[in-house]
């Protein structure tokens, strides 16, 4: 069987998917679909997210159980380094003593402008070589560009995030070549150097044939949150991510022009 455990800093996860909290229809709705995607790491927009709902009261951290869930505080919203910094840094605060794991770590992303949601590279940069500094585990979402990325490892980062198409979009992975030239890069360095696909797929076959590039893991949360049917799809992606990695694990085939039999032609029968 593949090897789903993956470790990213202080942390191994126990599936190779990653799922998040927003755009569910209910609390109850984003708990039921955490289970079925078979995932034990839950990203939180520290920024964003509502923690306590002000018309019903309930806070959102009830629903996801820390015996059950590694949380992934991330810097959405943030649009430059020093914004980032201090989201983090609140996530960071948020954790501690909280009961929950996480408080080492934090999803980095500095984005560049409202319309994209593509990633700031200088921004991302800066605030990375801070947080390093101060101590943090950095998954860092940026562009499939294997120079920055290269530079992001280089840099201390815990894991790199490339996108695999803008957020939402629901485009899946637009540039395989790219990813495989990071993975390529980034894993001579270090074979082990933990890569994600972040943000940009739509279904189950995207998450497929990107752990089938060889990546290590899948961020996610539309792709489930605004499905016609959540539930399915939180287990379809759980599904999509083992299958994926086992593919890739086992080798495909290569690619031909021609026909290639599946039955030998020796010995076979003369009519």
């Amino acid at each position: 069987m593949a090897s789903q455990e993956l470790k990213i800093g202080p942390y191994t996860l126990n599936s190779r998917l990653i799922v998040g909290t927003g755009k569910y229809a209910s609390l109850e709705l984003m708990q039921q679909c955490h289970a079925a995607s078979g995932s034990n790491c839950v990203t939180v927009a520290v920024r964003r997210e509502r923690l306590v709902d002000k018309n019903s009261g309930r806070n959102i951290l009830d629903f996801i159980d820390p015996q059950k869930y590694i949380l992934l505080p991330n810097t959405a919203g943030c649009f430059n380094a020093e914004e980032v910094v201090r989201v983090a840094r609140l996530g960071r605060e948020m954790l501690r003593d909280s009961g929950y794991q996480g408080a080492e770590w934090v999803k980095l992303e500095c984005l560049g402008d409202t319309k994209t949601l593509l990633p700031e590279p200088v921004g991302t940069l800066a605030a990375l070589e801070t947080l390093v500094k101060d101590g943090f585990h950095a998954l860092v979402y940026c562009s499939d560009d294997v120079m920055l990325c290269r530079r992001i490892q280089q840099a201390g980062a815990a894991a790199v995030m490339p996108a695999g198409s803008p957020i939402g979009s629901g485009q899946g992975v637009l540039n395989p070549h790219a990813i495989r030239l990071i993975l390529e890069a980034l894993k001579e360095k270090d074979p082990a150097y933990p890569i994600i696909v972040d943000a940009g797929v739509g279904t189950a076959s995207d998450v497929a044939s990107a752990m089938e590039l060889g990546i290590d893991g899948v961020l996610l949360n539309t792709a489930i949150a605004a499905a016609k049917e959540p539930l399915k799809m939180a287990r379809a992606m759980g599904l999509a991510a083992e299958c994926g990695r086992l593919a890739f694990e086992a080798g495909r085939i290569p690619r031909k022009l021609y026909a290639t039999a599946s039955s030998p032609w020796e010995g076979r029968i003369n009519a």
